[in-house]
């Protein structure tokens, strides 16, 4: 139960457009990005704009070098994150899809950031693996994880060996639209992130904050 003294400020449709009048700076080819995702079937997909520069600000808060995406899509969050890397900084984006790679990329090389962002087109669960095989362990500042929801448990805990101590891992959708709190609701997207929101809770590999942000994001500093 909530303290009475406790008033969270609801999320109008007019109160989220002041939101982004006065809280986006968001650069034309960042907005075009955004836009030409609008078009396509899964547009749903991508994170809220103001996610872009709250992600890109933990990074360089963090002085982040090294960084990973576990589901990329078109490429909204890879561009803020490297947009802050510095110029010998690396972005790693695990992304089964070759299409929305490539809008990714097409978008990416137009704002100058490709030498700093690495695509690995192929199942995020096997391009996890191969990266804990070739010696990455321990050694990533920051990742994000935004791809298949029943896989989030898997990809927490890839990630959790792919950071260092004092890394950052974010993690998307944890609300899902609120279903996780409402239990009637249990197809097996929901059933996946209640179970990862409740082992991360009582997990104290990790220091967590949970955000009532966009449709929820977690974030957990890895001790």
């Amino acid at each position: 139960m909530l303290p009475s003294f406790v008033h969270p400020t609801p999320m109008t449709a007019k109160l989220y457009e002041y939101v982004l009048s006065v809280g986006l700076r968001e650069p034309a080819e960042f907005e075009a990005l955004r836009k030409e995702t609008t078009k396509l079937a899964e547009a749903e997909w991508q994170i809220a704009p103001e996610q872009g520069p709250f992600l890109a600000m933990l990074v360089q808060l963090m002085g982040a070098r090294k960084c990973l995406e576990v589901g990329t899509f078109t490429g909204y969050s890879a561009a803020w994150v490297a947009s802050v890397l510095p110029a010998d900084g690396k972005l790693i984006c695990c992304e089964l899809s070759a299409v929305y790679a490539g809008v990714a990329q097409k978008h990416i090389g137009r704002m100058g950031l490709s030498a700093k962002v690495e695509f690995r087109i192929a199942p995020a669960a096997n391009s996890l693996s191969n990266l804990l095989a070739t010696g990455h362990a321990g050694t990533f500042d920051y990742a994000f994880i935004d791809a298949d929801k029943s896989a989030y448990d898997l990809y927490f805990e890839r990630c959790l060996e792919l950071v260092r101590p004092g890394g950052l891992i974010a993690i998307d959708n944890t609300l899902w639209d609120g279903k996780p709190a409402d239990p009637t609701v249990n197809d097996p997207d929901t059933q996946a992130i209640r179970a990862l929101n409740t082992k991360i809770h009582g997990d104290q590999r990790v220091t967590l904050s949970l955000l009532p942000f966009a449709d929820g994001l977690t974030l957990a500093l890895k001790r």
